[in-house]
C-alpha cells in the first residue's frame, strides 16, 4: 500500500477531517466521556481540583523511550500528580505539519492511548488543526488535564521548611540527554533512553506511607538543578546537596564530560524532587524503590534555612561551592 500522508484536507472540517478523526483519533481514545459534541460533558466530584495544561513541540518527535504522544500525556498527569491529584480527564489538541504520515500519526495516537491507559486518565475531547509544510515541525500536542486532590493533601513549591530531605526517585538528566543524542547534532553514541513515565501511581503509593510531604515537583525542563532554585526561591529558604549521592547514568555522564554539560541541568520526564521532613525520609525512599519508576530513589540533600534561595554543594572532596543558577539558554532544548 502506497504511504499516506497528512493533507491540508484533513484540517479543513470536511470529510477528510472526519475520516482522521475516526480513524486515528477516534479509534484509540473511545471512552464512555469521549464526545463528538462541543465539548465534553463530565460527572462533577467533591473536594479541589487540580488544573494543568502543557504544550509539546519536542525535536524529534520519537526518541529511544517514547514519542511526542507518550510524552504529551507523562508531562500533563506528572503535573497534576506532583499537587497530590488523581488523574481524571484530559483533553488533547494537535497541529499537524502537511506531509506528516498517517502511520506515524497513528503510532503517536496508539501511545496516547497505552500511557493514557496506565495513568488511569481518560481523554474526553481534543481539536486538530493541519498547518502548511514548514509552518510546524512535524506534529505539535498540547494537553490539559483535570485530577483530584486527595483528601489531606497539599503539596507546594513554598512548603518546603530547614531539615527536609530532599529525594529524587532516580538518575538524573535521561530525558535531556536522550533528546540530545537524537538529533545527532554531535556524532557522539550512547546507551541513553529517556525515563519518560506517568508517576501518578508513585505519588499514589508514597502518600500511603505518609502525607507529611511537603513538596513534589517534577524535574521536566531544566532540570533537577532548575527545581532546586525553584523551590528555594519560592520556599525563601537554602538547599544543601551531596554531589556524591546524586545518581548520574553513567552514558549521561559521559556524554555531559564530553560537551561539558552538568546533568543536574538536563531534563528529566520521569523523575520526582520530593521534599519531606527527615523523620520520614528513611520509609518513603524504602517505599519508592519496590514502584517501576523509582527503583533508585535516593536522599541527595536537606533544605537549611541560608543562603536563602541559593543551592549549595557539596563536592567529592568535601569543599562546598554554589551550584550555578540557571540562565541563559539551558541545553538541549527539549521544547
Amino acid at each position: 500500500m502506497d504511504q499516506q500522508y497528512v493533507t491540508l484536507a484533513h484540517g479543513a472540517g470536511g470529510e477528510q477531517t472526519n475520516e482522521l478523526i475516526n480513524k486515528v483519533f477516534k479509534a484509540h481514545f473511545a471512552n464512555p466521556e469521549f464526545t463528538g459534541d462541543d465539548a465534553a460533558v463530565l460527572e462533577p466530584w467533591s473536594g479541589k481540583i487540580a488544573f494543568s495544561t502543557d504544550g509539546f513541540i519536542v525535536s524529534p518527535w520519537e526518541f529511544p523511550g517514547g514519542n511526542i504522544g507518550k510524552l504529551s500525556i507523562c508531562g500533563t498527569v506528572n503535573d497534576l500528580a506532583c499537587m497530590g491529584a488523581k488523574p481524571k480527564y484530559m483533553t488533547c489538541a494537535f497541529v499537524i505539519e502537511e506531509g506528516f504520515p498517517l502511520d506515524k500519526l497513528e503510532e503517536i495516537a496508539a501511545a496516547l492511548e497505552k500511557t493514557a491507559a496506565e495513568a488511569g486518565v481518560r481523554i474526553v475531547a481534543g481539536d486538530t488543526k493541519v498547518a502548511g509544510k514548514g509552518q510546524v515541525d512535524n506534529v505539535f500536542i498540547t494537553t490539559t488535564g483535570i485530577g483530584e486532590i486527595m483528601p489531606g493533601i497539599r503539596t507546594s513549591g513554598s512548603a518546603a521548611k530547614p531539615g527536609d530531605a530532599v529525594i529524587v526517585t532516580g538518575d538524573v538528566g535521561r530525558h535531556g540527554c536522550t533528546i540530545l543524542l537524537a538529533r545527532d547534532e554531535f556524532g557522539i553514541e550512547a546507551d541513553v533512553t529517556s525515563d519518560c513515565a506517568p508517576l501518578w501511581g508513585t505519588v499514589e503509593e508514597l502518600f500511603k506511607v505518609t502525607k507529611d510531604i511537603h513538596v513534589i515537583r517534577d524535574a521536566t525542563r531544566g532540570g533537577v538543578g532548575t527545581v532546586l532554585y525553584e523551590i528555594a526561591g519560592q520556599s525563601n529558604v537554602g538547599i544543601r546537596i551531596d554531589s556524591k549521592a546524586v545518581p548520574v547514568a553513567d552514558g549521561v555522564r559521559g556524554v555531559c564530560g564530553m560537551l561539558g554539560l552538568e546533568p543536574l541541568y538536563l531534563a528529566c520526564e520521569g523523575r520526582l524532587v520530593i521534599f519531606a521532613p527527615k523523620s520520614e525520609a528513611d520509609a518513603i525512599v524504602e517505599k519508592l524503590r519496590q514502584l517501576p519508576y523509582s527503583a533508585e530513589a535516593v536522599v541527595i540533600g536537606e533544605v537549611i534555612a541560608d543562603p536563602v534561595g541559593k543551592v549549595v554543594v557539596t563536592t567529592e572532596i568535601g569543599a562546598q561551592t554554589m551550584l550555578p543558577p540557571p540562565g541563559g539558554e539551558l541545553l538541549p532544548r527539549i521544547c
